[in-house]
């Protein structure tokens, strides 16, 4: 059997009810059923992010990584390379690493075997004891498929899978000007959220919330969005006839602000002080220079435009550098990309926030989600990585008031889905697009369909 035939013989419930713009049956964020058809249909058949370049920057560097059942190593070889292994002995089957760490070989602590860095057998105690029987080239450890996109390094089990640009298409065309791969982490974090990780996905995968969830951003953020789908992945941006950043929401009733500047340089406080991710505090001085530095702040192309070429100076100046981006790239990126299966991004030129999630066991109603703050950094200036890990979210109380107001919608929306008078999500057909194209891509790796775009 290979890894994209499956054994389940239990049909999760609801497989066959219709996916529409605006109904995603409840099923495949409760039933168990799917948990298993995942491990078996969807992760051995995707490209998914195993880590950033930078995490593994010297010879001999790993990082373990887990999705459901797998157990995948990546490491870097002493050429620069990067390859990535199986996480298991090849004796019988203990897993190699935990965690991260920098290692000469391979190391397997239950009976000693020993692998080279790149994959060959180093050592087999008593190998003796085979009596000429052991194939040391069968014995290498087995590699699943690895490539790098944007500075992160991403594993596919499938030895038949698409090139990976192939696969994230459209997304490099969008964001290879944005260089991704410069970027690193202001801040890392790991934490257990009590539901689906599709729930936990969905959460960062629209717009629609903000006006319920977030309103204390609406006073300086025109919050309507409109989604649209781009083959396996999408994207949700600012509905047209959106005011500009710093002005307050339609849905507030308030007149267009004479002086957009007040309003700009409180919305990136507020993102600054209650989420520390996507502007940075060189966005925030470039925001607050505006008061002093342009007459004028009735035109929102100017003040958008200088706060942007304020903080693109200062970053060439700490050496960190800037894009050379173009309006059409601007638009384009949007303001949230989610790319399948599992990764959501919110880009902007100095900073950019990600995030990923992963099913936690064999447990429906539990993930593992990161939370990823990257930064334009200038070369050696970054601050070291640090990444914490919390098997509750109340118990750190450093998240910022937005990822928590996220936070405490999770358990609740996954309980709420059990209930018998819940037949199933009624996504915006209009702001919620990329959350219904999400299931039906799922649907098709679910029944095995070939999934090309």
């Amino acid at each position: 059997m290979t890894t994209t035939e499956a054994s389940t013989t239990t049909r999760p419930r609801g497989i066959d009810d219709e996916v529409r713009d605006d109904f995603v049956p409840k099923d495949a964020y409760i039933d168990p059923a799917y948990v298993q058809w995942e491990k078996e249909r969807l992760w051995p058949r995707v490209w998914q992010v195993a880590c950033r370049e930078e995490e593994i920057p010297g010879t001999g560097d790993y990082l373990t990584f887990d999705v459901a059942d797998e157990s995948i190593i990546v490491l870097r070889l002493g050429d620069g390379s990067i390859r990535a292994y199986y996480n298991a002995c090849q004796h019988r089957g203990r897993r190699l690493t935990e965690g991260c760490g920098t290692a000469g070989h391979l190391y397997c602590r239950y009976h000693g075997w020993r692998w080279n860095l790149d994959g060959s057998v180093r050592e087999i105690v008593d190998e003796q004891d085979w009596d000429g029987r052991v194939d040391r080239d069968r014995l290498r450890l087995k590699q699943p498929l690895v490539d790098t996109w944007g500075g992160f390094v991403f594993i596919n089990i499938d030895p038949d899978a698409r090139p990976l640009r192939e696969y994230l298409a459209p997304v490099p065309e969008v964001f290879d000007a944005f260089e991704f791969g410069k970027f690193r982490h202001r801040w890392y974090k790991t934490v257990v959220l009590p539901c689906n990780w599709k729930t936990a996905l969905e959460a960062f995968n629209e717009g629609y919330h903000v006006q319920t969830t977030h309103p204390q951003l609406l006073r300086n953020n025109d919050d309507m969005t409109v989604s649209t789908a781009h083959g396996i992945h999408a994207t949700f941006t600012a509905a047209e006839g959106n005011w500009p950043l710093g002005a307050p929401s339609r849905r507030l009733g308030l007149p267009f602000p004479d002086d957009l500047r007040p309003g700009l340089i409180k919305f990136v406080e507020l993102m600054e002080e209650q989420l520390k991710a996507i502007w940075t505090p060189r966005d925030l001085d470039a925001a607050r220079r505006l008061m002093v530095d342009l007459d004028d702040g009735s035109d929102p192309a100017a003040v958008l435009g200088t706060m942007m070429r304020f903080a693109a100076e200062a970053a060439e100046k700490e050496g960190a550098g800037w894009p050379r981006l173009t309006i059409e790239n601007l638009m384009r990126a949007g303001q949230d990309w989610h790319i399948f299966p599992n990764l959501i991004v919110l880009p902007y030129p100095d900073g950019a926030l990600w995030y990923r999630a992963r099913p936690n066991g064999a447990d429906p109603d539990s993930c593992i989600f990161d939370i990823w703050s990257l930064v334009r950094y200038a070369p050696g200036a970054e601050p070291k990585l640090n990444r914490e890990y919390y098997a509750d979210w109340q118990d750190h109380d450093q998240w910022g008031k937005i990822l928590e107001q996220d936070f405490d919608n999770l358990a609740a929306v996954q309980q709420g889905m059990k209930s018998r008078g819940f037949e199933g999500a009624r996504p915006s057909p209009v702001q919620e697009i990329a959350i219904s194209n999400f299931h039906r891509v799922l649907r098709r790796y679910y029944t095995m369909e070939p999934v090309s775009s």
